[in-house]
């Protein structure tokens, strides 16, 4: 068993009865396989040579028998791999996504989701499959390929060179195609890889693409991974293809062969010919096999290749997880400080996005961070409920490092609305309630009221229970935002943050949620990162950001007179309006 294949068979083990049950069948099945030449033979040269019929019949009726019994050990073992089999792709395929869910962005940004989605379906069905072949072909396939070549020359001990001759010729052939076969099945994966990661990519911003008219782009863009993908494939089914016919010429040569030297010795009076009849059968059995193995090494040479892709991604540690003796029983307040960070996606090696960022917010502040796109404002809440870690410095919440903190602990006390919003298939109840699949429905109502979503959802036909469409299509952006915002709202965070989750929204609609926010829970720390400054007005400290550093920070008053940077982006979007109306 090959070293990616090894680490995966703890999958099987829950089913290891079935697992030995079906070869035990197969190996019944291959006995009365092989018992069969030699009943032929017996009908032949006892039977039917000197016109004994009551032989002929009995020794029918006998492999008739025999067949039928063949037969029930075959679909035993057919029955058993497939339990078995299944079994063991749902929990490799269940483990696999558990473990992608336990990873951090860090090992998400490098995993990349047309990769995952392959590895989680196609690479796991390949695998499957091969568990599969060797229950049902692993003892089959060598057994009668040695009992074939036994019982061929127990049969007709002077025929023997003739399999004995053919046999290291076609393994050669074999080796020859699986060596050259098994790296392109690799790059099969890898292409397959390409064209999910396009069609993510575009069944995800369809609109874009339609917005733009770029169908013909797109359809072009496919279609070279397609292509890509048809070609390597090709490739290696090509080299494959080539092993069905070497097999069948072989195999004639061999009973040309048999025939030859066979009706000889026929015709010496030293072989029967029910002896020559026999001799053919194992001979095929014998062949056959041969190929069979080649082709379940063929085939365990491509899952080998899933089942590294697959190893990949049960390796991969999660950067960012919860110590050993992490803090649980702990209440967190409001209280967030950073103090001194600097963070890199990259680890120390990359370029900086934070640089020495120190502040604090106290419960019950409202913060806002401002500046250019590409500044670092997403990057620094991130941290926050630690999606990441910084590289140096520390973050706190409630006065603890969040690295000394319980994951959950951790996240349970921050409730945030992400600059892209998500919603999932199921009802605007369920999506409000991801959060605490426990809230009653007036939690739920009373937090779509605080984020001015309660009106647009009443005005559905079905209210809460209307079906969210995939994504939220039948959604606006600023309803998609509003209903992000209760879903965080309603696990009644002490830090709230609002990664520009208004940018959809009108002004007075942002105005209002803002007002009931301050209103809902007077502790709740609230940090909001906003585009339009309009936003952030009332916020007890504005932060502002500029090329990973904090540059300015205090409230709109003060910063338009200390800071220029804030008084650009006020004027600029603004400059109309007296300063003193803010």
């Amino acid at each position: 068993m090959s070293r990616s294949l090894k680490p995966l068979v703890r999958f099987l083990r829950p089913y290891w009865r079935w697992a030995v049950l079906a070869p035990l069948l197969m190996l019944f099945e291959v006995a009365m396989d092989l018992m069969q030449p030699r009943l032929m033979q017996r009908i032949v040269d006892e039977g039917i040579t000197p016109m004994n019929m009551p032989v002929v019949i009995q020794t029918g009726l006998l492999m008739v028998g025999l067949a039928i019994l063949g037969w029930f050990g075959g679909a035993g073992n057919g029955f058993f791999a497939t339990k078995a089999a299944q079994g063991f792709g749902a929990d490799l395929r269940g483990a696999l996504f558990r473990h992608v869910q336990s990873l951090s962005f860090a090992n998400l940004d490098r995993l990349e989701t047309g990769q995952l989605v392959t590895r989680l379906t196609n690479d796991v069905t390949h695998v499957q499959e091969a568990v599969m072949t060797l229950l049902r072909i692993l003892i089959r396939a060598p057994l009668l390929m040695l009992g074939g070549l036994v019982m061929a020359v127990l049969t007709a001990p002077s025929l023997a060179f003739i399999p004995l001759g053919l046999m290291p010729l076609l393994l050669l052939v074999v080796v020859w195609l699986v060596r050259r076969a098994t790296p392109l099945f690799g790059q099969v994966q890898a292409r397959l890889d390409g064209v999910n990661q396009v069609m993510e990519e575009n069944l995800s911003g369809v609109r874009v693409v339609k917005a733009f008219v770029r169908k013909a782009h797109e359809v072009l863009r496919f279609g070279r991974s397609n292509e890509d993908l048809v070609a390597t494939t090709i490739r290696a089914m090509r080299l494959m293809a080539l092993m069905h016919p070497a097999m069948i010429v072989i195999l004639n040569a061999g009973i040309v062969a048999v025939l030859w030297f066979g009706g000889v010795r026929v015709a010496e009076g030293s072989l029967q010919v029910g002896q020559i009849l026999a001799f053919v059968n194992y001979l095929q059995q014998t062949l056959f096999s041969l190929v069979m193995v080649s082709m379940l090494i063929v085939q365990v040479a491509r899952a080998n290749a899933s089942a590294e892709r697959i190893a990949e991604v049960l390796r991969a540690h999660p950067e960012v997880q919860s110590r050993p003796n992490a803090l649980r029983d702990v209440a967190l307040d409001g209280r967030v400080a950073f103090e001194g960070v600097t963070f890199s996606y990259h680890g120390s090696g990359g370029a900086p996005v934070l640089r020495d960022v120190s502040f604090a917010v106290e419960p019950g502040q409202t913060v806002a961070l401002l500046g250019a796109t590409g500044s670092g404002k997403s990057s620094l809440v991130h941290l926050i409920p630690r999606f990441y870690d910084p590289d140096a410095g520390r973050v706190t919440v409630g006065g603890y490092d969040v690295r000394d903190l319980d994951l959950a602990t951790l996240r349970r006390a921050i409730g945030i609305a992400t600059q892209e919003t998500v919603l999932f298939s199921g009802t605007i109840r369920d999506n409000i309630r991801y959060g605490r699949p426990e809230a009653s429905d007036e939690e739920v109502i009373a937090a779509a009221r605080v984020a001015q979503a309660h009106d647009f959802i009443t005005s559905f036909p079905e209210g809460y229970d209307t079906v969210v469409g995939q994504r939220g299509v039948n959604l606006s952006g600023g309803q998609k935002q509003r209903l992000a915002i209760a879903r965080a709202l309603l696990v009644d965070p002490a830090v709230l943050i609002l990664d520009d989750s208004t940018s959809s929204v009108d002004v007075e609609t942002a105005a209002r949620i803002q007002v009931a926010l301050r209103e809902a829970r007077a502790d709740r720390t609230c940090i909001l990162i906003a585009q339009r400054i309009s936003s952030v007005l009332h916020a007890d400290q504005i932060l502002v950001q500029d090329e990973g550093q904090i540059v300015a920070a205090g409230t709109h008053r003060e910063l338009l007179a200390a800071s220029p940077l804030y008084r650009d982006i006020y004027e600029s979007q603004l400059g109309g309006e007296d300063s003193a109306n803010g």
